[in-house]
């Protein structure tokens, strides 16, 4: 791309990695040197965390705040009633409003570490679309919104598009979803002066066509900007590993999970990583991604301790550090290791040494726990681990228990 902005913000886009596509550069670059601009994520609440795949945007309405705009955190306590089918090959599971709201509670301790919240012109402010949707009219909406939807069009939409050539069923309540996102659009710009809407690449669709409903209905000029659907360099999506979901709250993911996550980062990704994750220079990005053989480590240690001290404070990633440090360079256990603690009730006679492994979080079934025995990728007290039908009774846990799945990968299991 040959577009030299003025603003700082899209060159932070542009510099780091952060940018996929823009509907307009020059009106968005105008508009962010000619005041304060204020633009939306929408976050659906499916979960009662967010996850490592969207911290790319968590950090790209951060540098939007740094850099004098005001984030705006959209939650989505109406649309999550309907179910987003982009890119999915079934229907959501939908939820009721007492989850929702659990799910929003949950989501919000995530965003207040790397907003700044509050009533002044650049803090960022969080609201949910049930406070227009919840109330509409439904005639009234088909008249006044529902004529401006091209059927056509929106059947030509990659999201829409992929899950009919599969010949998956896509209900009338999730084809709507994309007309309510388009509407949130509106009533922001309507109601809070919002002129940005940013998301992943695969919510163009969606982006364009709150855009589109927006100039038409309130003759507004608004721009959409996405972001890269990261993978890894192997190909893998961001943001899953072998045990699953890398969840931003400390009680569904310890924060040495989330450390060692970072730590285990592929060579290949660590200066990309780097550039998107930390605040670090792009100049000091580029030098310690280029480190190579056993250099790169002290720059993944870097990128652990940067991106776990933004979500969980400089504290928790030195203690996560130290118990590294304690468990691979010394042999030790090391005080900050996920932990399972069991009663004497839960073990009763003996548990087998399959159930532990699953149940301390190192595999998601037996199956793939017996697998990682047969291979020789478990170990236990650092002691290689071939006896899968090894049964634990509670004499054996009088100290606690060290399980290792391959070299990276470990937890502590002790009696209550």
């Amino acid at each position: 791309m040959t577009y030299h902005p003025k603003s700082e913000f899209i060159r932070i886009m542009m510099e780091r990695g952060y940018l996929a596509d823009c509907t307009d550069y020059q009106g968005l670059d105008d508009a962010l040197m000619n005041g304060i601009v204020p633009a939306y994520i929408g976050y659906d609440a499916t979960a009662k965390s967010l996850h490592v795949g969207h911290l790319m945007n968590i950090m790209v309405l951060r540098w939007l705040q740094k850099c004098g705009g005001k984030p705006i955190t959209l939650m989505g306590g109406g649309t999550t009633k309907v179910g987003d089918p982009s890119f999915r090959s079934d229907e959501r599971p939908l939820l009721d409003d007492a989850a929702i709201d659990a799910n929003i509670s949950g989501m919000q301790q995530v965003f207040e570490k790397y907003l700044s919240y509050g009533t002044g012109d650049h803090d960022a402010i969080m609201l949910n679309n049930a406070e227009w949707l919840d109330n509409l009219n439904y005639l009234e909406f088909l008249r006044d919104i529902g004529r401006h939807f091209s059927v056509n069009r929106m059947l030509s939409f990659e999201s829409v598009k992929s899950r009919l050539d599969r010949e998956q069923s896509l209900s009338f309540l999730e084809f709507n979803y994309m007309i309510l996102q388009a509407y949130d659009f509106l009533e922001l710009n309507r109601r809070y002066g919002c002129v940005l809407q940013m998301g992943g690449s695969d919510q163009w669709g969606n982006i364009i066509n709150g855009i589109d409903l927006t100039r038409r209905v309130l003759d507004q000029e608004i721009f959409g900007l996405t972001t890269p659907l990261l993978t890894t360099s192997d190909g893998r999506k961001m943001g899953k590993s072998q045990g699953g979901a890398i969840w931003l709250n400390g009680d569904m993911l310890s924060p040495y999970e989330f450390w060692q996550f970072w730590r285990n980062t592929t060579d290949a990704d660590t200066g990309k990583f780097l550039k998107i994750f930390t605040e670090l220079s792009v100049e000091e990005c580029n030098r310690l991604g280029a480190l190579e053989g056993s250099d790169i480590n002290a720059a993944k240690i870097i990128l652990a301790n940067e991106v776990t001290t933004l979500l969980h404070g400089a504290d928790a990633a030195k203690a996560a550090e130290a118990t590294a440090r304690e468990v691979f360079e010394k042999g030790g256990i090391g005080d900050d290791l996920p932990t399972l603690t069991l009663s004497s009730a839960d073990i009763g006679d003996g548990m087998s040494i399959v159930q532990l492994i699953v149940k301390s979080g190192l595999a998601g079934s037996g199956k793939e726990a017996k697998r990682l025995i047969s291979e020789n990728g478990a170990r236990l007290n650092d002691e290689p681990l071939t006896d899968a039908g090894l049964m634990i009774d509670a004499a054996a846990l009088a100290s606690p228990m060290k399980l290792s799945a391959g070299k990276k990968r470990h937890a502590l299991v002790q009696l209550g």
